[in-house]
């Protein structure tokens, strides 16, 4: 499998407490099968698969102060130079660069407003084997509540050519990334504003989106196995989706019935809570 184009998502992860408490939940939630729970220069993890093919990360939390939390990676050839630019643009270095053996380089870094991403340079891996597909990958969105740092950063650093969505009610910026046409069609993420909606404690986050056949269904999963309904599930203009909590904490959303599910599928602001269908 070839390496993801320059700032494309190409992996995502979720560290927790509870490593075989997160491979319980997940494994009923999106019918995931998992790799032997190892050691890594990352930390004690395992991949989860879907009918085989890689989708993402478990790590296990080394310090019980850092958040449980998803997190995304964006795909670079050169993870020393995007990180000098990371810096030069108001950024900072949480961790790395780190080789993974042979697999790849990873780190992870803070935009100016303090929100943590990360970048990943592929090595023997390139990262996800199946996105867009039940129990897999689909979107992710920046909430920020600092886009005039934060947009000319992502723009400059990433290369994200940035198209604010038309006639919509809540401020929602679709990124695409280097090389392909700014607009919904090219889009593989976006970024939403932090408004007086959402609870005043809530950080600067990315929000990763899986896609699933049945919203409804996957949200009332999530809490029979001891997640919680943060969003209920409504109707958007590309689908069905739902932001759901799993039973350590970890925020994500999940999406069905998109046509195309890969491209601009996110609430834009969905965690404010549904929108009149």
């Amino acid at each position: 499998m070839a390496a993801f184009a320059e700032s494309t998502p190409c992996w995502v992860d979720v560290s927790l407490p509870d490593l075989e408490a997160g491979k319980r939940f997940y494994g009923e939630l999106f019918g995931w099968t998992f790799s032997e729970t190892s050691d890594t220069t990352a930390g004690r993890g395992a991949e989860a698969f879907r009918e085989g093919r890689r989708v993402a990360g478990l790590v296990a939390k080394k310090d019980g102060r850092m958040p449980t939390t998803w997190g995304v990676y964006f795909a670079t050839a050169d993870i020393v130079g995007l990180s000098r630019r990371i810096t030069a643009a108001g950024g900072t270095l949480v961790r790395g660069p780190l080789a993974l053996g042979r697999s790849a380089s990873i780190a992870q870094a803070a935009d100016p407003a303090g929100t943590v991403f990360g970048i990943r340079q592929a090595g023997d891996d390139p990262g996800f084997e199946r996105t867009g597909l039940p129990g897999s990958f689909c979107w992710t969105e920046l909430y920020t509540r600092d886009k005039a740092r934060v947009d000319p950063f992502y723009e400059s650093v990433l290369g994200f050519r940035g198209t604010d969505l038309p006639g919509a009610a809540i401020d929602f910026r679709m990124w695409s990334p280097p090389g392909a046409e700014p607009g919904e069609a090219g889009a593989i993420g976006g970024r939403s504003v932090i408004t007086d909606a959402f609870p005043a404690e809530l950080p600067g986050h990315f929000l990763c989106y899986f896609s699933v056949a049945d919203c409804d269904e996957t949200a009332a999963t999530a809490v029979r196995h001891g997640g919680r309904v943060t969003a209920p599930p409504f109707g958007i203009p590309h689908g069905r989706m739902s932001v759901l909590v799993d039973n350590q904490g970890a925020s994500f959303a999940v999406l069905s019935g998109a046509a195309d599910p890969v491209g601009p599928k996110g609430g834009a602001g969905a965690e404010a809570g549904p929108e009149p269908e």
